[in-house]
C-alpha cells in the first residue's frame, strides 16, 4: 500500500495520458486525411529513401511500432486503413522512429543498446530487493537499484526519441499536404497526448527506486 501511495503521482498522470490518448485518438478518427495511415507511412519513407522499409499491418489496438531489428513499420489495423488525422499522425511518428533508425539519431541507439539492461533490470530489481529485505542486506538493495537503472536510463533516453518522433511526424504531415490546417491540429492533439504515457513511465520508474531505497534505509536506522 506504502509503494502504490508513494507512485500515486505516476499513477494518476498514466491514468489521465491514456484517456487522453484514447479521446483524442478517437476524435481524429473523425477528421479526414488525404491518405491512409498505410499510404503515409510508404510515402514519407520512399520520399527519404527508406523504400527498403516495409509497412505491414499488425494486430491489436494501438499496437503500432518501429521494428528496427527487421526494418519494418507495423501499424494496428485502424490506423494502416483509415485515412484520417489520427491514422496518419500514428503511422508518421512511427515511419520517424525508421528515419531515427536511418540517421543514426544518437537517443535512439543509446536506447537500443539500453534494451537489454533495462529487461534484465527490472527483473534482478525484483530479485535482489527480495533478497535484500530477507537477509537486511543494504548491498543487495543497492546492486538491485544500480541494476534497476538500466530501466531509468532506457526510459529517460526513450523520452527525447518519442519527442523527436512527434515532431517530424508533425512538421511533414502538413509540409506534404496529407492534412490540412483541422488534420494538422488533430495529428498534434494524439501526438502531444501519447507523449504524457512516457513521461508517466519515467516518473514511475524514478520513484520506485527511490520508494526501496528510502524504506530500506529507514528501517536500517
Amino acid at each position: 500500500m506504502g509503494y502504490l501511495i508513494f507512485v500515486l503521482p505516476a499513477i494518476i498522470l498514466m491514468m489521465w495520458a491514456q484517456h487522453r490518448v484514447k479521446s483524442t485518438f478517437a476524435r481524429g478518427m473523425q477528421v479526414p486525411a488525404r491518405m491512409s495511415g498505410a499510404a503515409t507511412a510508404r510515402h514519407i519513407l520512399d520520399t527519404n529513401g527508406l523504400s527498403h522499409v516495409d509497412v505491414v499491418e499488425t494486430a491489436g489496438m494501438l499496437s503500432d511500432h518501429y521494428d528496427p531489428s527487421h526494418r519494418v513499420v507495423r501499424l494496428s489495423h485502424d490506423v494502416y486503413h483509415g485515412r484520417t488525422a489520427s491514422s496518419v499522425g500514428i503511422a508518421a511518428h512511427e515511419v520517424g522512429h525508421a528515419l531515427q533508425h536511418a540517421n543514426h539519431y544518437a537517443p535512439l541507439v543509446i536506447r537500443n543498446a539500453a534494451v537489454p539492461a533495462a529487461q534484465f533490470g527490472g527483473t534482478a530489481f525484483t530479485a535482489l530487493l527480495i533478497a535484500g529485505f530477507l537477509f537486511n542486506s543494504l548491498q543487495l538493495v543497492l546492486l538491485g537499484a544500480i541494476l534497476y537503472g538500466g530501466v531509468v536510463i532506457f526510459q529517460l533516453v526513450n523520452l527525447p526519441v518519442e519527442f523527436d518522433a512527434s515532431n517530424r511526424a508533425k512538421r511533414m504531415l502538413p509540409e506534404m499536404g496529407i492534412v490540412d490546417a483541422e488534420g494538422s491540429a488533430a495529428v498534434r492533439s494524439v501526438l502531444n497526448a501519447a507523449a504524457w504515457t512516457y513521461v508517466a513511465a519515467t516518473l514511475q520508474s524514478i520513484l520506485t527506486i527511490a520508494y526501496y531505497l528510502l524504506i530500506f534505509t529507514s528501517r536500517r536506522d
